[in-house]
């Protein structure tokens, strides 16, 4: 099946979760990773058990702190 992940066409096997996906695009730091399926975010304790399907798009985010001296 065909995914967009981050803006780019991939393709997966079928039936492969968000967990499953972080570990084969090697996302860096996956503890502190959010993502977003279809523009919704996904609940962490939701990776293992959400599904990715044909045409899905997945991006990986991550929150930046910071502030003014």
């Amino acid at each position: 099946m065909f995914l967009t992940v981050a803006g780019e066409k991939k393709e997966f096997q079928d039936g492969i979760n968000i967990e499953k996906l972080i570990e084969l695009e090697k996302v860096e730091t996956p503890e502190y990773v959010t993502v977003s399926l279809n523009d919704d975010f996904v609940d962490r304790d939701e990776f293992a058990d959400t599904k990715l399907k044909e045409g899905d798009s997945v991006e990986f985010i991550y929150f930046m702190g910071g502030g003014a001296c």
